[in-house]
């Protein structure tokens, strides 16, 4: 049935029995696709002064001019939190709009990927710049965006 359904042309296909946040994530990962495309659409994100480019079209960030590698993963939470600078986003949030309802991890992984970033984008983690973490809420993107 399920190889029937994709031929047909269908683009995802629910198991039963199947959890309601499941299929919640399903549904909102197929809107995101049809409403706004793929992460770019727009040009790139900069902070401070061009010290930071967040690039949603290429996958590419750069810090001071020099490429910063970063995993899929961790550019999806970088990028998800640096188009909402200031907004401070719960991990629930980052798992929902950076790695969607196929993401089967804990929570608490958002975690180790911000970890990651912070390595890969601060100069001093004791003082970060670019990610602070909300104690007891989350996480915000705290770069001051250029216009």
């Amino acid at each position: 049935n399920k190889i029937a359904g994709f031929e047909a042309g269908a683009d995802d296909y629910v198991v039963k029995p199947f959890s309601p946040r499941e299929l919640v994530f399903r549904v909102k990962a197929v809107l995101k696709r049809f409403v706004k495309g793929d992460l770019g659409g727009e040009r790139p994100l900069s902070f401070n002064g061009g010290s930071l480019v967040v690039n949603g079209d290429t996958y590419k960030v750069m810090k001071a001019g020099k490429e910063v590698r970063l995993t899929p993963t961790e550019f999806k939470v970088l990028f998800t939190l640096a188009s909402s600078p200031h907004r401070v986003f719960t991990r629930s949030e980052l798992v929902e709009k950076a790695l969607g309802y196929q993401f089967e991890g804990y929570e608490r992984s958002v975690d180790a990927h911000i970890k990651n970033i912070r390595h890969k984008l601060e100069d001093d983690l004791q003082n970060p710049v670019f990610i602070h973490t909300i104690y007891g809420v989350g996480y915000r993107f705290s770069g001051s965006r250029d216009v």
